[in-house]
């Protein structure tokens, strides 16, 4: 038996990548050379500018979709060559990008150039798994790669700027954007957020394929109260700085170019008007130097929340930072007449000003204005094969094993498979929800990606089975976007006859149910988070069948499967994989790719759990471990009457077509002093019959504190590979700064005494070793 050493430190998830990592942050080629000449530039074009010119320079309208010979003479056009605007989203293609660019540098007074932003999500065209999913890969290279390849896609046609990366950390799994972020975790969070702003940046903003990154939603969107979008929140600062914050801030040390306002309140105060957030915690604690914006009518929403008429509003949010004011318009008709009534100052508007200035300053548009896009650079760099391949092997790797019983999966390459379910041939829901630039109708769906791949080998039968849901009316909403989910009109017993008909006359069933692409995503809250009815009526009238059921599950959220679990053999997770999709899922179900995808997120037992997370408090009545491990009820205890205080599937969860067996935890020293570094090791062995890859994760739990502790948080991850019967000792190094956490005065420190440290396959399936640290 082979046996290898692998040692990383904590800050760093080892993976396979064909790409050079981006590894300190992205601004670094600014010297103080590079900001004397950007400031005297930008202060030299400050001192041209009308107040209008600036302020104009703060609007960020969306564009609509005009024709390219219409630029100018539409009312954008008008606004532009007024010098009224400082940048446009929602505009596609580099022709009409160029166009309205050549108004902007040709015609206005002070020939400024436009940025240009979108919505570049999970991709561009070449689409990758919604930001949940690809969280669920656990590699980091992946995750930068991915970023890296949008940028690439989405310079070559125009676009600068990205509102990208979402990092709110979410618990609520009703709330439907968590399918754009990445789960739970501060820790992992962290390192997709600032993976993120590396693949998008780069090193050098100016060199043409890299964009601008902009971390959304800050701060704190993800703890909505019930789950609903928009919705209030309200949290101690203590949780805020532990829980919530370090994604941003992970965001900002990697040098993150602009910040997205959330919609939510924070301390009572909308996060777009909270001066607070935007400059006491943003500008002044993390020195972020980059531009705010809101996010949509951010600003003029704020009348709605009780702040004031929209000129108050627009006052409000230009004095607690806020630079640039998407769509609404708050600042371009209000900001001239309260600078003229004392209620912001000139200095406040030349600084917001100046720091959309610095952007096209570091993108390097003042040099070249037309430097981003061009059609036949975007013929050659927008959805190639290279591109198509990244994402399909990227979506391979995303994909969640949560069941094989009897090793249904993989699949053989032989016989007869039934594929049926309501989204087997449906390409327009591959890619899942804010695939804004993605071409839908091409996306691979799962009948194309098995019948491609597998089609001479194995003989596929389809069917529909079921509808996305009995009810027509819910069916309508959720086909969202354009995304149709083809309902077919035939009876609920004429959909479950054929698909039962095809069954019988296969050896297997491959089974893809669950979500449609919009029933998650933003405005995609939901008061059930089971798979419909008429899905759960299909599975279990194949079940009556008598032959293996791999269910293949679509979904943008965390999902409560209880009713489900127990029917199907196997349960492979495969979210919405992107323009690859039926390719990727294919990959996995024959076992061209054996899935290493592990849950960012805890999948509830039911609705009454949520929120559900792993590295939750204790409480003074804890359940004893016994009987949470037998879900027993005990009473005056901390768990319910009715349903196990456990997750149906825990956080970091996530199976393999083969085996992997953990050795003890061993550390290099129980008894550390100060500031030194040790090591907690183990060692994995592939005991099973496939080469596999598995994600090691350490946790730590402080036994004690001067605020009460969570039971465990993760600490580091390294995912590695493993061939058949090969063993790796697998090594975290271990600091102090591993330890720290903001205390009751919010000062970022550690403490010392007892800690558990803990290492293993997912949250729940850990080993254990005990330390004690002393200052």
């Amino acid at each position: 038996m082979k046996k290898l050493i692998v040692i990383a430190t904590l800050a760093l998830a080892p993976v396979f990548s064909a790409q050079e990592m981006v590894t300190k942050p992205v601004q670094s080629y600014q010297t103080a050379q590079y900001q004397a000449k950007k400031k005297a530039f930008v202060d030299n074009l400050l001192s041209k500018m009308t107040l209008d010119e600036k302020i104009g320079q703060l609007n960020l309208p969306s564009s609509g979709d005009f024709t390219t010979g219409l630029a100018k003479s539409s009312d954008i056009g008008k606004k532009v060559e007024q010098g009224l605007v400082g940048g446009l989203f929602n505009i596609k293609g580099a022709e009409k990008i160029r166009a309205v660019q050549k108004v902007a540098v040709e015609n206005s007074r002070l020939k400024i150039p436009l940025i240009f932003g979108m919505d570049v999500i999970h991709g561009y065209e070449t689409t990758f798994p919604i930001p949940l999913g690809l969280a669920a890969s656990w590699d980091m290279n992946l995750v930068q790669q991915s970023a890296r390849v949008a940028a690439r896609e989405a310079s070559a046609d125009g676009i600068n700027w990205t509102f990208s990366p979402m990092v709110d950390i979410s618990r609520e799994p009703r709330w439907g954007r968590v399918s754009e972020g990445s789960g739970e975790d501060p820790y992992l969070g962290s390192e997709i957020a600032k993976n993120m702003v590396y693949g998008y940046q780069g090193k050098d903003l100016s060199i043409g394929n890299t964009i601008l990154a902009c971390v959304k939603h800050f701060a704190l969107y993800g703890a909505g109260e019930a789950g609903r979008d928009y919705n209030t929140v309200d949290m101690s600062h203590v949780r805020m700085f532990n829980e919530y914050f370090p994604p941003y801030k992970a965001a900002v040390d990697a040098g993150v170019a602009s910040v997205m306002a959330s919609f939510n309140e924070v301390d009572g105060v909308p996060a777009t008007g909270n001066k607070w957030l935007q400059t006491d915690v943003l500008r002044n604690q993390w020195k972020f130097k980059g531009f705010v914006v809101t996010d949509y009518t951010g600003i003029n929403e704020m009348v709605d929340h009780g702040m004031g008429d929209l000129q108050q509003v627009s006052a409000l949010a230009l004095k607690a930072g806020v630079d640039m004011d998407m769509v609404g318009e708050g600042f371009l008709t209000t900001l001239k007449k309260s600078l003229s009534e004392g209620k912001v100052t000139q200095a406040e508007i030349d600084m917001a000003a100046r720091r959309i200035l610095e952007a096209k300053y570091d993108l390097g548009l003042f040099d070249d204005p037309y430097k981003y896009g061009s059609a036949k650079l975007a013929e050659k760099e927008v959805y190639n094969l290279e591109n198509r391949n990244i994402a399909r092997s990227t979506a391979a790797q995303s994909m969640v094993l949560m069941k094989n019983e009897n090793q249904v999966l993989p699949l053989k390459k032989s016989g007869t498979v039934a594929v049926i379910g309501p989204l087997v041939n449906n390409s327009l829901n591959m890619a899942g929800t804010w695939s804004v630039a993605t071409k839908h109708a091409i996306s691979v769906n799962l009948m194309q990606g098995l019948q491609a791949n597998y089609g001479k080998e194995v003989k596929f039968l389809s069917a529909k089975g079921a509808n996305i849901d009995y009810d027509a009316k819910l069916e309508d909403i959720y086909a969202a976007h354009g995304k149709k989910t083809d309902r077919d009109n035939r009876s609920k017993e004429e959909l479950l006859k054929e698909a039962v008909d095809i069954a019988k006359k296969s050896d297997v069933i491959v089974l893809a149910i669950g979500e449609s692409a919009e029933m998650s995503g933003e405005s995609s809250s939901r008061t059930e988070i089971t798979i419909p009815q008429s899905q759960v009526d299909l599975l279990n009238e194949l079940k009556k069948t008598g032959k293996p059921i791999a269910m293949v599950l679509f979904t943008g959220r965390p999902l409560a499967l209880t009713n489900v679990k127990d029917t199907p053999d196997a349960i492979l997770n495969a979210w919405f994989a992107g323009s690859e999709a039926g390719n990727a899922i294919a990959d996995v179900l024959f076992g061209k790719v054996n899935p290493s995808g592990k849950l960012p997120m805890t999948f509830p037992r039911s609705l009454g759990q949520v929120p559900i997370y792993y590295n939750a408090k204790n409480t003074g009545r804890p359940l004893d471990q016994a009987l949470v491990d037998k879900c027993e009820y005990q009473r005056f205890r901390s768990n319910y009457m009715d349903e196990c205080n456990t997750p149906l599937y825990p956080f970091g969860y996530g199976l393999s077509y083969t085996k992997f067996d953990y050795s003890d935890v061993t550390v290099s020293n129980a008894n550390p002093k100060g500031n030194q570094t040790i090591q907690a090791s183990v060692t994995v062995t592939n005991s099973g019959n496939y080469d596999g890859a598995e994600v090691v994760q350490l946790y730590i739990r402080d036994m004690v504190g001067s605020i009460t502790r969570p039971v465990k948080e993760l600490k580091g991850f390294q995912k590695v590979m493993l061939k058949k019967g090969e063993s790796k000792k697998v090594t975290f190094n271990i600091t102090p700064e591993s330890l720290k956490f903001y205390n009751g005065d919010l000062k970022y420190d550690w403490e010392p005494g007892e800690f558990d440290i803990m290492i293993g396959t997912n949250s729940s399936d850990v080993k254990h070793s005990k330390i004690n640290w002393t200052k």
